[in-house]
């Protein structure tokens, strides 16, 4: 079929990871790199890759007068995204954020993508929201979560300069996602950057909180569809352990570790948003063109 043109907005190690994996999509074709620093490595690898390359941001791309992309990836940071949202709107892009502003509703494929493909701008909410929201929705899938907390622990090598100026948005918007699409009475989310040496994988923790006498059988059965589900799109993504159950608390141990495109393995936490990413755009993509979603 006819791929969709896309671009990336931001040059940092998520649009350069992002980059590398849309090269193999067989649905999405990648044309355009947008930055602001004309020596980033991502801006000099897509130059010699042989896209087009904007390095004075958005303006100059949406200036260009040529389509170059139906949908746009946003991955520069939740303040920027505020402005890109409104002029991505105005030119009629598809916007899939990876920041966590929260401009558009929150989509977690395993949870809801089938219910937003109409949107113009979607929001990837958190790399701990899209490792652990799945596993509270199925968890609510069979019983009542009356609590909720994650508690994601990254290694502080994968925390660049985005992440870290935006822990406040990364704690809200999770922990609104926990409750929003987890399905969770109350929500709650931490973030740990570990400095540890050598560098740690991704590792998130989910507490939840159940009715009494809620069927573990069940509950165990859906984290592990679910888990297979993410596994289909983010290799990576795995269980440490069986869930354990302490009267009706229940913890599970997640991990994540990366598919080394461009950042290191032990970033799970941005290769868990550009493959995120790339499975929205090509289910978006299939919508668009009249192809069923399969989902």
């Amino acid at each position: 079929m006819k791929k969709v043109k896309v671009a990336i907005l931001g040059s940092g190690n998520i649009g350069t990871d992002l980059m590398i994996k849309l090269g193999r999509s067989p649905v999405l074709e990648l044309t355009s790199i947008i930055g602001i620093d004309p020596d980033s490595d991502g801006l000099r690898r897509a130059k010699a890759a042989g896209y087009y390359v904007f390095d004075g941001g958005l303006k100059p791309y949406l200036e260009s007068g040529v389509d170059l992309a139906d949908i746009v990836f946003d991955a520069t940071s939740a303040k920027a995204h505020i402005r890109h949202a409104k002029a991505l709107r105005e030119a009629g892009k598809f916007a899939i954020d990876l920041t966590p502003a929260a401009v558009g509703p929150y989509v977690v494929p395993s949870v809801n993508l089938g219910a937003h493909l109409n949107e113009k701008n979607i929001n990837l909410i958190t790399c701990g929201g899209q490792a652990t929201i799945p596993i509270v929705h199925a968890i609510g899938s069979a019983s009542p979560v009356s609590y909720a907390e994650i508690v994601a622990t990254i290694s502080s090598k994968s925390a660049g300069p985005g992440t870290r100026s935006n822990i406040d948005e990364f704690t809200e918007t999770t922990a609104h996602g926990i409750e929003a699409i987890g399905g969770a009475k109350k929500g709650k989310a931490i973030i740990i950057l570990n400095p540890a040496e050598p560098p740690i994988l991704m590792r998130d923790t989910v507490y939840a909180v159940v009715e009494e006498g809620a069927d573990r059988q069940a509950i165990v059965k859906a984290i592990h569809q679910t888990v297979a589900y993410i596994q289909s799109y983010v290799p990576g993504y795995r269980l440490r352990s069986e869930p354990i159950f302490d009267e009706n608390k229940i913890t599970v141990f997640l991990e994540v570790e990366g598919a080394g495109d461009y950042l290191p393995t032990y970033s799970g936490n941005l290769d868990i948003m550009t493959a995120t990413a790339v499975k929205v755009a090509e289910e978006y993509a299939k919508h668009a063109v009249g192809i069923g979603t399969g989902i």
